[in-house]
């Protein structure tokens, strides 16, 4: 009895998480693919503060601040600001010299949210947008134009796609897969059910009064990203997935890095869960489903590997011990092919004829390195874990062929 208790609640728990990816990612399919929105030589231009915290990033800092030079986007009415925080001095030198503005700070215990406050009590010009870069983030050139397009018709928290930088080895090409399901399944499916996307942490454009109050609540050492979402649909303003506006991040290249992100990642997932638990549940009484879905149903899903292997493990179990369970076998292997069938639907064709055996390679590496890290995530939520940067080019077909 108390084994079919633990299966049934088992069997639910994981069907539950593949039915919520899976509603997304039909949505997702079945969205209209939206024109780009066009631009207006009419259009009023925004000032627009791109906010670029960088953390002992001296050998990627300088290309990517110099790169925001060629958007299309009027130069007056764009500042790029770098959050020098443990930089070099000769760094912090050139980047004055290339006239990129440098706000310096430094912190006993680093985060992103202290820099990014820091930089808003040091900046006294009026802006009316913050947009929110990594160190390693490029944009392409219609960047700016595109999320000033999003702002003018009424949007004040703007979530750009978040797309690879690089796909040059087994985990990079996995990473950059996870980033593409992840846009489609809680940003483009999220918009596509008339729910508030997530954001990802960069390539993120708010109101700028709206976003140096709010990261004036924020503390966190990880995961800032959770809390700013929530305290942004607390406050009544939605958040749009500009899927059209692409600003390309590094991939994690091996498997020490990957770990040490996903350690963060996952950390902070189930930090907040149990944070906002009751908070989540409250809103959801008052008519609340952004909250509730971005507080509690994004939170309680397992990452989407470790659901992979937990499925297929209790699948491949369900038919060797069928007749000692209570659950068909077919029930589990449903389940697994809905979980499979989620997970593909994001994914352009490109990616099966050209990095499939890539990803493939990679796979058992980072599922192990995925359910390993269940079980060693005390005190990562109160540990700054920086990854270190290096990529300057772009190399991205996917993307090409995602937009056809």
């Amino acid at each position: 009895m108390l084994l079919h208790l633990i299966e049934i609640i088992l069997f639910a728990y994981l069907a539950a998480c593949v039915l919520y990816n899976l509603v997304l990612s039909v949505a997702g399919r079945l969205a209209r693919k939206k024109k780009p929105a066009p631009l207006h030589a009419d259009t009023a231009h925004a000032r627009i503060a791109i906010l670029v915290p960088a953390y002992k990033e001296d050998s990627i800092i300088l290309s990517t601040a110099r790169s925001y030079a060629r958007q299309l986007y009027p130069v007056t009415r764009f500042e790029t600001i770098v959050v020098a925080d443990s930089l070099q001095p000769a760094t912090v030198r050139q980047l004055r010299q290339d006239g990129i503005r440098v706000v310096e700070v430094s912190f006993d215990k680093s985060t992103k949210a202290k820099s990014l406050n820091a930089a808003f009590e040091q900046l006294d010009e009026e802006y009316d947008l913050a947009l929110i870069c990594d160190a390693d983030n490029v944009l392409e050139e219609s960047f700016l134009l595109k999320i000033n397009e999003a702002y003018q018709q009424g949007y004040y928290a703007i979530q750009g796609r978040r797309v690879a930088k690089n796909m040059d080895s087994p985990f990079a090409v996995l990473d950059a897969v996870n980033e593409i399901v992840a846009n489609h399944l809680y940003r483009k499916g999220a918009n596509a059910l008339g729910l508030s996307s997530s954001v990802i942490g960069s390539g993120m454009a708010f109101h700028y009064p709206l976003a140096k109050s709010i990261l004036k609540e924020i503390q966190a050492t990880g995961g800032f990203d959770k809390v700013l979402q929530l305290l942004l649909i607390e406050k009544g303003y939605p958040i749009h997935y500009l899927e059209d506006a692409c600003i390309f991040d590094e991939k994690v290249e091996n498997p020490e890095a990957f770990q040490n992100q996903r350690k963060r990642w996952v950390s902070s997932q189930f930090v907040y869960l149990r944070t906002f638990w009751g908070k989540g549940w409250r809103q959801l009484f008052k008519g609340n489903l952004n909250y509730f879905n971005l507080a509690i149903c994004q939170n309680i899903l397992l990452p989407r590997m470790i659901l992979l292997a937990g499925i297929t493990c209790c699948t491949a179990l369900a038919f060797l011990l069928q007749r000692f369970l209570w659950i068909p076998a077919w029930g589990w292997a449903v389940v697994f092919l809905l979980n499979i069938l989620s997970l593909l639907l994001p994914v352009p064709r490109l990616f099966f004829t050209r990095y499939f055996l890539t990803a493939l390679a990679g796979l058992p590496k980072a599922v192990w390195i995925m359910v390993s890290l269940m079980f060693r995530l005390k005190g990562a939520n109160n540990t700054f874990i920086h990854t270190k940067h290096t990529k300057t080019e772009i190399d991205n077909p996917l993307l090409d062929a995602a937009r056809k």
